[in-house]
């Protein structure tokens, strides 16, 4: 029996076409199918395109994804852009274009490169976190925060280059110099607001035992957390148990 080989470049782009003008990855509101959530970490479009990591990763998902459907399950697989920040500000500057064009012209390149490897994307989902009607809402939660007193502020410890940007994050920092530029890095106290994430600590630790991940990766939730929050939650808790 003659096998005849996979004509991807025809294959592919029909049904890549079909999915998208059927709308077939879209997770329904109204549904008495189990609900599955699969979220992928949002690609920072600060390049002209993926690499090969951003693939590496969404095929194991969209594995997961597609098996699901297939087991009848209502399954929500979104995608979107996490696109404020330090990478697409420095892209911006080594390509003399302005952040926001050429944030948009980079998500553009990404979403034609994604839907070209075919992962099975709810696409009426898309998440842009450089739209204001998405980042309306991170600076509501930052009001609701401060009006209940969960925000301060405080001297931070940052590098600075006096020949270079004033401030610069960790990843700008090689060897002690700046990335831009080599110039050597200072450490000096920036005043910059914060959270007082330990308001919650109580919360966020008796709720990691309702959250579905392995062991290890709840202890590391707790370290984050506070490792001392963490072993005065558990002391109480064990009371608690031995109490019963």
């Amino acid at each position: 029996m003659h096998c005849k080989d996979y004509d991807f470049s025809q294959i592919e782009p029909h049904w890549q076409s079909f999915w998208e003008k059927n709308r077939t990855f879209r997770a329904s509101d109204e549904t008495s199918k189990p609900k599955y959530y699969v979220l992928d970490m949002f690609p920072y479009p600060s390049g002209t395109g993926l690499h090969i990591g951003h693939p590496e990763g969404y095929t194991a998902t969209d594995i997961i994804a597609r098996y699901k459907r297939a087991k009848g399950f209502n399954v929500l697989h979104p995608i979107g852009w996490d696109a404020f920040g330090l990478p697409a500000e420095q892209h911006a500057v080594k390509t003399g274009t302005h952040p926001a064009s050429n944030t948009q012209n980079n998500i553009a390149n990404f979403r034609r490169q994604i839907k070209a490897l075919g992962f099975s994307y709810d696409w009426d989902r898309e998440v842009d976190t450089t739209d204001p009607k998405y980042f309306r809402w991170t600076q509501w939660i930052f009001l609701q925060l401060f009006k209940k007193g969960s925000r301060t502020s405080m001297s931070v410890p940052c590098g600075g280059a006096p020949n270079s940007a004033p401030w610069l994050a960790n990843e700008e920092v090689i060897d002690g110099k700046s990335e831009v530029g080599g110039f050597p890095v200072e450490r000096r106290n920036l005043r910059q607001w914060v959270l007082r994430i330990t308001a919650y600590a109580e919360r966020l630790l008796a709720d990691l035992k309702d959250v579905d991940w392995p062991d290890s990766t709840k202890r590391m939730q707790e370290a984050w957390i506070g490792a001392a929050k963490a072993q005065k939650f558990r002391s109480s808790s064990n009371r608690s148990h031995a109490a019963t």
